[in-house]
């Protein structure tokens, strides 16, 4: 297959044997393709598909050419001959396979009891939980083999690692949901198109119990919609605060101390009597003392206690996310809303990364359950296709703060959405 067309991932199933196992080997030293092993030692039903040769082999030979290797509860303790269930045996677990050779290791936690599904995946370096909810009474075989085929097909597509297993795992979940019954056996995992159902997309946190415990902020009332500035301080914010904008931010980048918290309560003072809801980026204590309607963070900023105390204080979240990975991760907060960009070219930061477009926020914006705000050199023109895509607010800077005329800009907006 490799001489014949190449391969763009590889994915190893049941080898069968240690003969079978080593040829695999032998040859993936020299093929330097993205490899997931998901090793499978015994069948859903408990009968063994490997002997005790092939598995040493397969541990042996295989996993320290594999980039990923894939077992749940069972084919752990039968690899590593201990027991593998709780939150610490998992994590114990995966060190344990990373001393095999393997690059990283995704324990997969389905077959535990619980409302959630739970997977801890690390390369030694770093670590986290992918958790979901539960499909009950599904019943299906074979979602093991999915979840590894469904990483590796969606890093061939270009995915980064942390990407392809979150959407692995919302494709898993919504094929189990959708799962239909043949015969009398178990019902097959039904494959078909790219994730889309929100309810099944996964959450990451640093710690399992973190995934089952998730904070809870209020909804939006209303959530931003239209043009969202981005406003750099207290005097642009009082400028506009009577627009008709529906919500505004004031991001104040690299303050003088002694004016931050003037600032900040100068531009929160000017909306209260209004029908414009007031975010404040970053300075979430600022935001509290002073009775803001809502704080936005990045994902850099999302700390346990940033989280605890803003959920505590009642007011809104919204976080920033870019990828398939920061969009689960964002959602380990329950925010209020999430914003995802950059959008387009935007002379407003140093691009970290390219632009995302239209199509990749359409498909992030199909997996939030929270309301979507884009992001990122937006302007009037850019409007109808944004909304068409799944965002209802487009948050802006220089559309607003370049403006000659700003306030016309505004009621241009506002007249739009009406």
């Amino acid at each position: 297959a490799l001489e014949d067309q190449g391969a763009c991932a590889i994915k190893i199933g049941m080898a069968g044997s240690a003969e079978s196992i080593r040829t695999i080997a032998n040859v993936l030293p020299s093929a330097d393709i993205f490899t997931v092993c998901d090793p499978v030692v015994s069948s859903s039903s408990g009968g063994r598909l490997i002997d005790a040769p092939g598995q040493d082999v397969l541990v042996r030979e295989l996993f320290p050419h594999a980039h990923l290797v894939t077992p749940n509860l069972a084919e752990a303790e039968a690899i590593l001959g201990q027991p593998v269930s709780t939150d610490e045996e998992m994590e114990n677990a995966a060190s344990s396979l990373l001393e095999t050779g393997t690059r990283s290791v995704l324990i997969k936690g389905g077959h535990r009891d619980g409302p959630f599904a739970q997977d801890y995946w690390t390369d030694g370096s770093e670590a986290f939980w992918m958790t979901g909810h539960r499909v009950e009474g599904s019943g299906s075989r074979g979602t093991g083999c999915v979840l590894s085929t469904a990483i590796a097909s969606f890093h061939a597509l270009g995915l980064p690692l942390k990407d392809a297993m979150v959407l692995a795992k919302a494709y898993v979940s919504e094929g189990l949901g959708a799962a239909a019954g043949h015969g009398s056996g178990n019902r097959p995992v039904r494959t078909g198109e790219w994730p889309s159902d929100p309810y099944r997309f996964p959450w990451i946190t640093t710690s399992a119990d973190a995934g089952r415990n998730r904070p809870i902020f209020p909804p939006c009332d209303p959530p931003p919609a239209g043009l969202y500035p981005i406003l750099p301080n207290g005097a642009w914010v009082e400028r506009l605060a009577s627009s008709g904008l529906n919500a505004l931010q004031i991001r104040i980048k690299d303050p003088d101390p002694k004016t931050l918290e003037s600032e900040i309560f100068r531009a929160i003072q000017c909306t209260c009597n209004t029908p414009t809801r007031l975010y404040v980026n970053d300075h979430w204590k600022l935001a509290i003392r002073y009775g803001a309607y809502g704080v936005h963070l990045g994902q850099d900023d999302m700390s346990e206690d940033a989280l605890r105390c803003i959920a505590r204080a009642n007011l809104r979240l919204g976080l920033s996310t870019h990828s398939y990975f920061e969009l689960a991760r964002a959602l380990s907060a329950n925010p209020s809303y999430v914003a995802i960009g950059t959008l387009f070219h935007s002379t407003s930061k140093i691009m970290e990364h390219e632009p995302l477009g239209l199509e990749l926020l359409r498909r992030l914006a199909l997996l939030s359950p929270v309301p979507v705000v884009a992001i990122g050199g937006i302007r009037l023109e850019h409007a109808d296709a944004i909304q068409k895509a799944g965002a209802i607010g487009m948050a802006a800077i220089s559309e607003v703060t370049e403006s000659p005329h700003p306030e016309e800009t505004a009621r241009k907006w506002c007249d739009r959405s009406r």
